[in-house]
């Protein structure tokens, strides 16, 4: 049979069609019909019917050109940097203290390579920036890491590195959510036993904000994200040009952390160290997953965006650590190292509230970097039949409102798991984007092996140590939190990965069954028979009637009978009315013993299939459209009873005309 192209492992499916006015469909939803299928970037959707009584519609595809509007909905530089770095932004709140209570271990000797550490973690940083921007030119269609994988490194290691950016996204919503609501109850104790309401309550509004479109939900945290960075570097700024601590009212009376007589820093220790501190990198890789959503030209906005990230997070680090190495800070139980040193800078005052307060909202509102970056991710996978091709579908205001609205339902399940305890979920941080950062480096080495462009040998050398680098503290971070919880990412990981695979392989066998990549069978006509369920007269039949005749050869319109005392009187009345209007239909009256309605016309199709089996058998079920959405709760629901049965039952079409009701109007 001749061949013909076809996008690389896209099977077609039907799209939603609860839209149109008459939807034809097969069993099991595999039949010839409308075309929806995720693109690059967006949702292409095919030919759909509309057949609204009284109207006729056009069934051409279209396809919107890129306008105005639509650059309205895609991010500018700023707009990215305020919805994309939150996560990398809040992390300087927990990324030094990490380090911090690492080294603790070792005594004040210990803290003193607090500088070095952070030095090597801002180079691992400037590595990754250097490389992501290098992703962003390479893959302008977003992805990141697994874009990377898919093509240079096979496309199992493609869905792991997938798998691990999904993990990853999902925790930081959990952990973001759980450290803001834990920064609020730190202030307002009255609050703990609520701190589960609390965090489903933020998640719902920063669900809300990012369903209007990720622009919207840029300008609601550009505020908020200006007032942070502008409060820590005021912080930093202030604090070297003191000699000593204003205050220490937040560590008086706090037990200190630090380990007595410790003289010497291992290795070990400093690898744990520079792992534990590498939980500021998180979100860096958010950028390059989420370039479709920047304006024209895409590409070049993104890379000046993580460009932006990397110089913002990592002056903020080596600031901060360079104040806790000159106010000789040592980590306490119940107090942040964060809330010391604004209180050693700016003292205990209105200006330490604020560093508390900006601290707090962000790390809140860190969780919408998830729901910038994991929405794209999941629509490339569902391009390419990894996951179901509805997380390629887009919404107006350019949101992949599916991928939101799973992410915001697994987040919403992990804190409810948790409590809204942060200390249960931040073992199972940050294992997953370590994972991505290794195989996206590793990636690139292979990208610039094969390129070969100009001073490709220092490209591939600068990716390779980057990724040795992340592949270590990748290793470290499990191994030193895996009886903490990290052995869960260690088991979920490969299963997602047999997920994405379980998907493609159905998509597969769909693709296989609709013939799809060969030229179908030339078009031949058949006997078409047309079968009408009714139950009474009215404008509805007769709209039924009308749609009937004009689709098949011969209509037959049938009605469910039962021979018992209160329905004689109706069937009487229908076999009268149907005489007296005398329609050109036949009514066949099927009876039935119970009072099941959609066997015995499931049982007349497959009748008629097999007495004729070269004729085309559809079921058109005429229904009522409300005009107002309440007045659904007062249908009977008979119609998707009967669709129900015929589809599960027999191979017919299922034709539903849905007559609309319109509101009544009101003259004077």
């Amino acid at each position: 049979m001749p061949q013909v192209s076809q996008p690389e492992g896209r099977p077609e499916e039907p799209p939603d069609t609860a839209a149109s006015a008459v939807t034809t469909t097969r069993p099991g939803g595999t039949g010839p019909g409308p075309v929806s299928r995720p693109g690059p970037g967006g949702s292409r959707t095919g030919t759909a019917v509309n057949a609204t009584p009284g109207h006729a519609h056009s069934g051409a595809p279209t396809t919107a050109p890129a306008s105005e509007s639509d650059a309205r909905h895609r991010l500018t530089a700023l707009q990215g940097l305020a919805a994309l770095s939150l996560d990398a932004m809040a992390s300087v709140a927990y990324g030094p203290e990490s380090i911090v209570l690492v080294l603790a271990a070792a005594g004040g000797y210990g803290l003193g390579f607090t500088l070095p550490v952070t030095l090597a973690i801002a180079a691992l940083l400037a590595v990754l920036v250097a490389s992501y921007r290098q992703v962003i030119a390479a893959f302008p269609d977003g992805g990141g890491s697994y874009a990377v994988a898919k093509t240079h490194l096979g496309r199992r290691t493609s869905l792991v590195a997938a798998a691990s950016l999904v993990l990853d996204y999902v925790l930081n919503v959990a952990v973001s959510v759980t450290a803001g609501v834990a920064a609020l109850t730190s202030a307002f104790p009255a609050l703990y036993d609520d701190r589960v309401g609390i965090c489903l309550a933020v998640l719902v509004l920063i669900t809300a904000i990012n369903l209007r479109g990720i622009v919207d939900s840029a300008r609601a945290f550009l505020i908020p994200t200006a007032v942070f960075v502008g409060a820590i570097l005021t912080m930093v700024a202030v604090g070297l040009f003191r000699t000593a601590p204003v205050s220490t009212a937040t560590a008086d009376g706090h037990a200190s952390v630090l380990a007595d007589n410790a003289t010497a820093v291992g290795a070990l220790l400093l690898l744990k160290a520079f792992a534990s501190g590498c939980s500021a990198l998180t979100g860096v890789e958010a950028v390059a997953n989420a370039v479709p959503s920047f304006r024209a030209p895409a590409a070049r906005r993104a890379q000046r965006t993580e460009v932006a990230l990397g110089a913002l997070l990592g002056v903020m680090l080596i600031g901060l650590s360079v104040l806790i190495g000159r106010f000789h800070l040592q980590p306490v139980e119940g107090v942040t190292v964060l809330a010391q040193l604004a209180d050693a800078s700016l003292g205990h005052n209105a200006a330490f509230y604020v560093v508390q307060f900006a601290t707090m909202v962000l790390l809140a509102l860190a969780a919408n970097t998830s729901f910038g970056g994991l929405p794209v991710l999941m629509g490339l996978l569902a391009r390419d039949n990894y996951l179901p091709h509805v997380f390629g579908l887009k919404a107006d205001r350019q949101v992949h409102r599916h991928g939101v609205l799973a992410l915001a339902a697994v987040a919403a399940l992990l804190l409810v798991f948790s409590g809204g305890d942060m200390n249960t979920l931040v073992p199972l941080f940050a294992i997953g984007v370590f994972v991505g950062f290794t195989i996206c480096q590793t990636g690139m080495v292979r990208h610039w092996r094969r390129e070969r462009s100009p001073r490709w040998r220092g490209k591939a050398l600068l990716n390779g140590v980057g990724a040795l680098l992340t592949g270590v503290s990748a290793l470290v971070v499990t191994a030193t939190k895996f009886t903490e919880g990290a052995w869960l990412i260690v088991i979920a990981l490969p299963l997602l990965v047999l997920v994405f695979e379980a998907v493609h392989r159905a998509y597969a066998r769909i693709g296989a069954c609709l013939g799809l990549g060969r030229l179908p069978e030339p078009p031949r006509r058949a006997r078409s028979l047309v079968v009408v369920p009714v139950s009474h007269l009215s404008r509805l039949t007769g709209e039924a009637l009308n749609a009937a005749v004009s689709l098949g050869d011969e209509v037959v319109a049938v009605t469910v009978t039962h021979d018992t005392p209160e329905d004689r009187p109706a069937t009487e009345a229908l076999r009268r009315d149907w005489e007296l209007w005398n329609p050109g239909v036949e009514l066949l009256e099927l009876p039935s013993a119970t009072r099941s309605v959609g066997r015995p016309i499931a049982a007349y199709v497959s009748g008629l299939a097999a007495c004729h089996p070269g004729t085309r058998i559809t079921v058109l079920i005429p229904e009522a459209e409300p005009a107002h959405l309440w007045q659904r709760l007062l249908q009977n629901q008979r119609g998707a009873v009967v669709a129900h049965a015929v589809r599960r039952d027999t191979d017919a079409a299922i034709c539903r005309l849905r007559f609309r009701l319109a509101p009544r109007t009101h003259t004077r």
